[in-house]
């Protein structure tokens, strides 16, 4: 049996596992340690390579493709049929919730404009927006979206939290519900999932209801917001925006994203912590116990 891993300190977290599984490092889709066609189980990195899709269709052998990540987009498509496909969910919606926090505060409290005058060398005050008593709109409620809510509670905001469907017992209102909810939005947070559902969500019409002065944050992805829509309403100075996901993603250079002042944008950060390879290489030990045992794993995504 063989295992590739993305990184050499995964093999801190492998070193014991039984002595006829061989564990490889594959860190260079250009330069791969061995055969593709006799792994039998891959964690891929964290950071999407392309290379590595057109890799994955030649694994004949595989059974086992462990996602570093919540999202599976991408992926589903490439192994074989028989592969056994599973992701990370709720592993990094600690650090994706701080992201959106600070994200929010570094919007409303101005600290992209205060970076700028300070790299000018320039005392400019400027007044900024409480987040106590902002009416927030959290669109999604899967383990980032609740551990968003959680991390709002201190701060005294009006939360509203839309799901798929409604859970009255919850106080969660259901997606329907939106066109009500949005023109009394201060900030609309997109945490949910990329489905044909879900893409382009945050279209022109949902920005379009927004009031004036509203701050968009996604930590979702790319896709479930219509880029042209929202460079629309951010060109106008209508709409704020916080993004740690684009699409285009990566976001090219010279694209008129980068150069909105009204836009804070990180490259896909919000879950990379200094924790990150151990959270991943601590799920990837306890899916490969089972693995070897035979036993179900966790996390299992439907074909």
């Amino acid at each position: 049996m063989k295992i590739w891993i993305p990184h050499k300190l995964g093999l801190t977290y492998l070193h014991d596992v039984p002595y006829d599984v061989q564990i490889e490092v594959a860190d260079d889709p250009a330069a791969l340690p061995s055969d593709p066609g006799s792994v039998g189980f891959l964690v891929p990195t964290f950071l999407n390579q392309p290379q590595m899709h057109d890799i994955v269709p030649r694994m004949r052998s595989l059974e086992v493709l462990q996602l570093p990540s919540a999202g599976s987009d991408g992926w589903t498509h490439l192994p074989p049929p028989t592969t056994v496909i599973c992701d990370a969910r709720g592993l990094h919606s600690a650090a994706t919730a701080e992201w959106v926090l600070a994200a929010m505060l570094a919007q409303l409290r101005e600290f992209p404009f205060f970076r700028s005058a300070q790299l000018a060398g320039a005392w400019t005050p400027r007044p900024g927006r409480d987040l106590a008593g902002q009416r927030v709109l959290l669109i999604g409620a899967g383990s980032v979206g609740r551990a968003v809510a959680r991390r709002l509670k201190p701060f005294e905001v009006e939360l509203t939290v839309v799901a798929r469907s409604a859970r009255p017992a919850e106080g969660i209102r259901a997606i329907a519900e939106l066109p009500g909810l949005l023109p009394c939005a201060d900030v609309v947070i997109l945490a949910v999932s990329l489905t044909e559902a879900t893409r382009h969500l945050a279209g022109r019409e949902l920005l379009a209801a927004l009031p004036d002065g509203a701050l968009v944050v996604n930590a979702s992805r790319g896709p479930v917001v219509d880029t042209p829509a929202l460079l629309a309403e951010l060109e106008r100075g209508r709409l704020r925006a916080a993004l740690d996901v684009t699409d285009p993603e990566p976001l090219p250079t010279g694209h008129p994203l980068w150069s909105q002042s009204g836009a804070l944008i990180t490259p896909h950060a919000g879950a990379v912590t200094e924790k990150l390879p151990e959270r991943v290489y601590r799920l990837v030990r306890r899916q490969v116990d089972r693995w070897l045992a035979g036993e179900p794993l966790r996390n299992r995504l439907a074909r």
